[in-house]
């Protein structure tokens, strides 16, 4: 039955986003290039949309039924057409926010996606959260959301991300032989394969057919939100919190480190601008489908450390401050970019097309 709720997930999102093109371009649900929009023509934004509702049948018919699912199909929904609207017509970050605690709060008191501790983060026993628990959650939860938001600045990058996370979490719930993220999580990588398709550059495909849009990518944090704090609590947790992090850690690291620096200068920490790692490797002369292997590659190695380190049992205070000691090396990085573009430049300097936004 997996296979089989797996397969169908999988193809009616290819299937979805076949018949919802034409639709998207109908009713001007696109991406048009200008400004801080480096892509060629108009692209659908309706990868959200055809991920949503393939994940929503393939949970329907594997029986599991949507009990356990509920508050995250219902908070996803809510994300989703908040997001379409957003692409539509620019809402304030104010309106995002509010939609993003929403979706926030009903998977916490719906779904019981609730932060109760962090692990045994400095060694001294587990940190309970207690009645900070739930206000902490609801920050981890947008803070996801915003960092998946984030990283969706070039064809393939924050789906190809995220997948890699997913497909991390799935190994280490093969190993704790958890059965029910067994049975979630292959349909998570269903939709997103999919998607990835039309999305992510290849030999075949020059250039990406389709966006999430913001709908999209806010849906796609909150569904990483959940499935890390579900994994990583509870005492048939398949991971620490510690090694949530280091699953997520490039978006979380770049997120991080884009917003301290803008509230540094002054600025908004939401304000847009080019100063992202991608934008980096651009500058030094990376094309995007480089830029996204390059990346992906970086958060899989981290995801495998992250793996490698919990199986070995090593402490999670030593995880943690590997984690610290990373933030700082990627701040200064980040900060001295001039620098890293020394070390990391290509001869074959060519200005990047496509996919290329600035969050």
């Amino acid at each position: 039955m997996l296979l089989i709720s797996v397969l169908i997930s999988f193809l009616l999102t290819c299937l979805l986003i076949w018949i919802l093109t034409p639709v998207a371009h109908k009713i001007k649900l696109l991406d048009k290039p200008g400004g801080r929009k480096k892509h060629h023509g108009n692209i659908p934004l309706i990868g959200g949309v055809a991920m949503y509702l393939g994940l929503l049948v393939g949970i329907l018919v594997s029986g599991d039924g949507i009990g356990d699912f509920k508050g995250l199909l219902v908070a996803g929904g809510i994300l989703l057409v908040v997001g379409t609207i957003d692409d539509y017509v620019d809402l304030r970050a104010s309106a995002r926010f509010l939609a993003q605690i929403l979706a926030a709060l009903i998977v916490v008191f719906v779904d019981g996606t609730e932060l109760l501790d962090l692990g045994n983060l400095f060694g001294a026993g587990t940190v309970e959260l207690h009645w900070f628990s739930t206000i902490f959650t609801l920050v981890a939860i947008v803070g996801v959301i915003n960092a998946t938001n984030m990283s969706d600045g070039l064809d393939g990058l924050a789906g190809g991300l995220a997948f890699v996370s997913v497909s991390a979490l799935l190994i280490a719930a093969f190993v704790a032989k958890a059965t029910d993220m067994i049975h979630f999580l292959p349909l998570v990588i269903a939709v997103m394969a999919a998607f990835l398709l039309f999305n992510m550059r290849s030999s075949i495909l020059p250039e990406a057919r389709i966006f999430m849009g913001n709908g999209g990518s806010m849906f796609l944090g909150l569904l990483l939100a959940w499935v890390f704090i579900q994994s990583a609590q509870g005492d048939d947790r398949i991971i620490t919190p510690v090694t949530a992090l280091w699953v997520f850690a490039l978006p979380i690291l770049d997120t991080v480190c884009i917003m301290i620096r803008r509230i540094i200068k002054g600025r908004s920490p939401f304000a847009p601008d080019r100063e992202h790692f991608h934008h980096i490797l651009l500058v030094a002369g990376y094309s995007v489908k480089q830029c996204v292997w390059v990346m992906i590659g970086v958060a899989a190695f981290l995801s495998v450390v992250g793996l490698i380190s919990l199986n070995a049992n090593l402490p999670e205070q030593l995880m943690f401050i590997g984690m610290l000691f990373l933030f700082i090396l990627y701040f200064w990085g980040m900060s001295h970019a001039w620098r890293v573009m020394k070390v990391i430049r290509l001869d074959n300097k060519k200005p990047a097309t496509g996919h290329v936004d600035s969050q």
